[in-house]
């Protein structure tokens, strides 16, 4: 099966809205987040991806970031990844440069690590040597998609009543 990774603004209308729907009909807490469209339409979901990119995130208190969808050779969506280009404080506790999620129905198939690594794999060009994931104590699935992609452990912190597990992947050697 063919799979990339395709940014915000190469996804169209009905490949997002299939893909969300599923996520609200299943009344999941969305993840990442910022995937999520919260009562916007799709042209207004796209704006405010467009915008997440530039200094008009440092306004609305987060840093630029850019989201990607994990699609298959049918152009169906079956998960995002969002990529914050710069850690602030409260990334550096909880939620790191990447935040990830797989629809319902195609999880337990890989996807998740797949679609982590061909994001890392795309900043070994760039000037970032590690990247911070965190995720809950009890979510196995996401502590093992960062443990096989390389994800040494630092940590385990309480954030917001939750134990937490901070983790950093080196994308190039010193």
């Amino acid at each position: 099966m063919t799979l990339s990774l395709a940014k915000y603004s190469e996804i169209g209308e009905q490949e997002y809205l299939d893909y969300i729907t599923e996520w609200e009909l299943n009344n999941e807490h969305i993840v990442p987040y910022a995937v999520g469209r919260y009562g916007r339409s799709f042209d207004q979901v796209m704006i405010k991806w467009h915008e997440d990119e530039t200094n008009v995130a440092y306004e609305k208190g987060f840093v630029p970031s850019t989201l990607f969808f994990l699609i298959n050779g049918d152009r169906k969506v079956l998960g995002a990844i969002h990529f914050r280009h710069e850690l602030n404080e409260k990334l550096l506790q909880n939620g790191g440069h990447i935040g990830y999620g797989i629809r319902k129905s195609e999880r337990q198939k890989g996807y998740a690590h797949k679609m982590l690594s061909m994001l890392l794999k795309s900043l070994t060009d760039s000037d970032i040597e590690k990247v911070l994931l965190t995720c809950d104590d009890n979510n196995i699935g996401s502590i093992k998609t960062i443990e096989s992609c390389h994800g040494i452990l630092q940590d385990k912190i309480m954030f917001e009543g939750k134990l937490s597990r901070r983790y950093w992947i080196r994308i190039k050697d010193k």
